[in-house]
């Protein structure tokens, strides 16, 4: 394998020139450096990435931490932000933290000892004093850590209002909320405290069942679905992330319950598996590319010594905007969606592209206007 002395001595040069050409730094004529080029070029060198990196103080990697990389919020999330760190020159460093105590604070020491240059943090299994030890750049999903950590959500209140209404139109009178517990501070909380505070006003019974600590398995959420239909065996709702919806989907129909004609169940988030089994689950649709999108602007701006504008980053819809949520099908060969507000030309780009993505007539799909917002 050639060396940066082996490059220099080919093209006639020192190696301190040749590393201002591998580090763009610094002043090189055109003809010296098309001399070492044609040089790295001949050799087949290719410079040390580490070597470099240990030069500018930086390992050009940034770290995604998350519960687990199979959930499908997460690993949307991962796809997006992988893609968008590398398009601004970092590489990204997975981690799932399920069932295993101590990798999270083995990533973080890895952080504080530089191994990182940032983490982008959507596990806290830890304590939050630990997170307040650490000085190196950090951003959190979802999750509030300090008022000086970058943060990014949606806003749970529109989730929480929107997921309400759509068993309210459905005159739904016993709700199952499926939710999870937390160590630290999670915006979750006001979505279930808002959700179950509009429809107990409305006369509706809201029952919570706990999927459990920190958990994210399909397991724990098959439990959680099997527990739903044994204790509240008389809902006629539920609401849950899309794992926990999709495992009552299933769980209702083992049981014999029919969906949704006598029971209506919501996701939240949106994912792909809300699409891929043989009935489309209603789903509240999380914009997951733009979040990651935001966080890894807020955490590169932390590595690159820039001022972050906003510490806090909340996705809302707002009036005057359209969120299309796909509703429960009953059967294969027709599909009822819902949006807010279209104009006629936006109703004819979603009845074809409906058409198209799920390979149903035009005239099978139904469009019909509601005032809510997500």
């Amino acid at each position: 394998m050639a060396s940066i002395g082996d490059v220099a001595k080919l093209a006639g040069v020192s190696r301190s020139t040749v590393s201002l050409v591998c580090n763009n730094k610094g002043y090189v004529s055109d003809e010296t450096r098309k001399k070492i080029e044609k040089a790295m070029k001949e050799l087949n060198y290719i410079p040390s990435e580490l070597g470099r990196n240990l030069k500018m103080q930086k390992s050009g990697i940034v770290g995604i931490i998350v519960p687990d990389i199979a959930h499908p919020f997460f690993s949307t999330f991962i796809k997006y932000a992988e893609k968008e760190l590398y398009s601004r020159g970092y590489k990204a460093l997975v981690c799932g933290t399920a069932g295993r105590e101590d990798v999270e604070e083995a990533y973080l020491q890895m952080l504080d000892r530089r191994t990182m240059d940032g983490v982008i943090m959507g596990a806290h299994s830890l304590k939050k004093e630990r997170y307040l030890k650490i000085d190196r750049p950090i951003v959190t999903i979802d999750c509030y850590l300090a008022d000086y950590i970058p943060t990014v959500h949606v806003d749970k209140r529109q989730v929480a209002e929107k997921a309400a209404s759509l068993f309210l139109e459905k005159n739904r009178k016993k709700v199952v909320q499926l939710v999870s517990s937390h160590t630290i501070k999670n915006y979750e909380d006001e979505k279930e405290k808002v959700f179950r505070e509009i429809l107990q006003k409305k006369g509706c019974e809201v029952v919570d069942i706990s999927v459990g600590y920190n958990t994210f398995t399909t397991e724990k959420y098959q439990d959680a679905a099997a527990r739903a239909f044994e204790t509240c065996n008389d809902m006629d709702g539920i609401l849950g992330v899309d794992m926990a919806a999709a495992a009552c989907m299933r769980e209702a129909q083992l049981r014999g319950r029919k969906v949704p004609e006598d029971l209506s169940i919501v996701a939240i988030d949106g994912t792909y598996i809300t699409k891929i089994g043989p009935e489309i689950l209603t789903a509240i649709v999380q914009p997951i590319e733009e979040m990651a999108q935001k966080l890894v602007s807020m955490i590169i701006s932390q590595i690159e010594g820039k001022k972050i504008e906003e510490v806090e980053s909340i996705f809302a819809k707002n009036s005057s905007s359209s969120d299309i949520v796909i509703s429960e099908v009953a059967g294969s060969n027709e599909l009822n969606v819902k949006t807010v507000e279209l104009t006629e030309t936006q109703r004819a780009n979603v009845t074809d592209e409906l058409a198209k993505k799920y390979n149903i007539k035009e005239s099978n799909i139904q469009i019909q206007s509601i005032s809510a917002s997500v």
